[in-house]
This record gives structure tokens, sequence and C-alpha cells, in this order.
């Protein structure tokens, strides 16, 4: 495993107890109401396939794709890459991102999802980088709380690296 350089942050046990964690808060947010789950990809993959399997209820699952431009560790204009293929009108909808960091992935996302009209639109994030926010967004429900560092692994990358990992790693700073 190539680790080497890297920084632990969460293990694969504190990344189980969270991801349980969450599904049971989710079970009990939405009950037995229909679901509708969309993975933003490729980051959120793992994360959403644990979680997935973790729930209770039997959500419809969707997928999106985001990228943004501008350099490597910074976000920049934010476009929609692939969009969702389920109709979202009057139905519970919770999408599920990797990290929330300047939050304008998410706002660009979000605004996007509401012209479907659906009952409620949530975000579940693994990784919540609060003091980072740029733009007013909140995730209802979170993993985990970072306040800095390059974060890789259980599906985060940086330049199409480490995603295989399954703990979460600081990289070293450059």
């Amino acid at each position: 495993m190539k680790t080497h350089g890297l920084r632990p942050l969460f293990d694969e046990n504190a990344i189980r107890r969270r991801v349980d964690d969450l599904a049971r808060q989710i079970d009990a947010c939405y009950g037995s109401e229909p679901l509708v789950m969309i993975c933003v990809l490729k980051g959120a993959c793992i994360f959403f396939s644990d979680l997935v399997r973790r729930l209770a209820c039997r959500p419809v699952l969707d997928f999106v794709a985001l990228s943004s431009y501008g350099n490597r560790m910074c976000s920049g204009g934010v476009t929609l890459d692939k969009d969702v293929s389920v109709d979202l009108q009057d139905r519970h909808v919770l999408v599920v991102e990797d990290i929330v960091d300047t939050g304008h992935s998410m706002r660009r996302l979000f605004s996007h999802l509401r012209a479907f009209q659906p009952r409620s639109l949530r975000l579940v994030a693994l990784i919540d980088k609060h003091e980072r926010r740029e733009v007013p967004v909140e995730a209802d429900f979170y993993g985990f709380r970072v306040t800095d560092g390059f974060i890789v692994g259980y599906g985060l990358d940086y330049a199409e690296q480490y995603r295989e990992l399954p703990a979460l790693y600081t990289l070293p700073p450059t």
C-alpha cells in the first residue's frame, strides 16, 4: 500500500464507525419515506457504496459528475459533466459528497437539483472542512470535520492517485 509520506488522519475502523452512525441518522431522518441518493463522482464512490449497504431503507441510486477548473488544490468554476437520470420531482433527495470545502461545487449542484422540484434536498459529506467555506453550504450529515490539509484516500484523490487507500490521510505540505 503506497502511503509513504502521507500522514494518517482516520483509520478504517474510525471510518466504518462513522459510516454506521451516518446510516442510522439517515434511516431515522427518512424512516420509510422513499429516498433518492445521488453520488457525486468520482470522490464519493467508495463512501457512497459503504453507506448505501448499511442503510435499512432501499434508496434509488443515481450519479452526477462535476468538474472544477483552476489549480489542483483550489476550486474554480464548476461544471456539471453528468446529470441525474431519475425523476426527482416531489421525492426526497440526498446528495452524497466526499468533501465540502469551499462550497462552490455543492452550491452549483444544489442550484441545479432544485430545478427538478424535489420534496427535500439534503447533503451528507464524508469530510466537512468548514473553515475554508467561501459560500454558505451546510452538510445535513457529515462524517468528520477537518480543519486543514489536503485529504486523500477512501475515494479522495490528488491527481487521480490515492483513491484506493482504505483510510484517510493528509498529503505532506509541498
